[in-house]
């Protein structure tokens, strides 16, 4: 796939703006990506400088802006994660030995990007080097499938079953397993999207997730909301703001919660930001989904 030269007609124009943009890429700081149908974008917080193409979902930027990963769907339905180089507009499909692998997240220190890959059946999470060296596959048991890792520092991998949240080192060592009902109680629903991040201090995980005593008005099916887990004394506080179904988040390493959600009549999906305590909203993109931020 190439990701800067042409896609389809509906995208000459995203197409011909990262072009003009090219020139100047490796002096401008991308600090989020985000989906909107079918492209991917990635821009800076204020917006002014932005790069969108189409062909691929998934959109995960790298901490220091310069690198972006993403998913791509071929016409056989297998899925592939994809690194572009924003100063070069190199791309590369991921080294990793999968048709089946998708939904990068970088660690903090953009050394390592992890995902979800599928092996023998169950979803696993793997590993590779953002230099695209060095795969492997945390495979600690052969018939549980874990979903959507995020990270914990550096050297530290968080996933869940739907019912247990587990921290994995890179190496495969089990550092801790909870059982999700013990965490946070009997009310709450999962799904395998849905993302448990630790803050930086190591004191909280944020997290989405759907609650049935929820009311929507006007939405079909359940609702989903952002949490915050204190972790010394085990209180959950709904941290999402009233109205608004989210059913995606990332908190970057400065503990920035950025998400995507809909509010009545929930039909268009816009971005915004707050603190990890839900303070300070704010609007980011009026059109949007699955974002990524540094």
């Amino acid at each position: 796939m190439a990701i800067f030269a042409a896609c389809n007609n509906q995208h000459q124009e995203s197409e011909r703006k990262a072009v003009l943009d090219t020139v100047s890429l490796a002096n401008k700081k991308f600090q989020l990506a985000y989906q909107n149908d079918g492209k991917i974008t990635a821009t800076s917080l204020d917006t002014l400088h932005q790069v969108s193409f189409g062909g691929a979902t998934d959109a995960a930027i790298s901490p220091d802006g310069n690198q972006l990963a993403y998913t791509v769907s071929d016409s056989s339905n297998n899925r592939s994660i994809w690194m572009a180089n924003m100063a070069t507009k190199s791309q590369d499909q991921l080294d990793v030995q999968s048709k089946n692998f998708y939904q990068a997240m970088f660690s903090p220190d953009g050394k390592n990007i992890a995902f979800s890959v599928f092996k023998k059946g169950v979803w696993k999470i793997g590993i590779i080097g953002s230099n695209n060296k060095n795969y492997q596959i945390l495979d600690f048991d052969s018939k549980l499938s874990v979903y959507s890792p995020t990270w914990k520092g550096n050297d530290e991998l968080v996933m869940h079953d739907l019912n247990n949240l587990y921290v994995y080192s890179v190496f495969g060592k089990l550092k801790s397993k909870f059982l999700l009902r013990d965490l946070v109680g009997k009310d709450l629903n999962f799904a395998s999207n849905n993302r448990f991040f630790y803050t930086s201090d190591g004191k909280s995980i944020v997290f989405n997730a759907s609650n049935p005593a929820d009311k929507f008005d006007g939405l079909m099916g359940q609702g989903e909301s952002i949490y915050k887990l204190d972790l010394a004394s085990k209180a959950v506080s709904k941290i999402s703001p009233a109205g608004y179904t989210v059913p995606s988040i990332f908190l970057t390493p400065k503990n920035m919660l950025v998400f995507s959600a809909l509010e009545k009549p929930f039909k268009t999906s816009k971005i915004y930001n707050s603190n990890i305590n839900g303070l300070a909203f704010k609007l980011l993109v009026d059109k949007g989904s699955n974002p990524s931020a540094n």
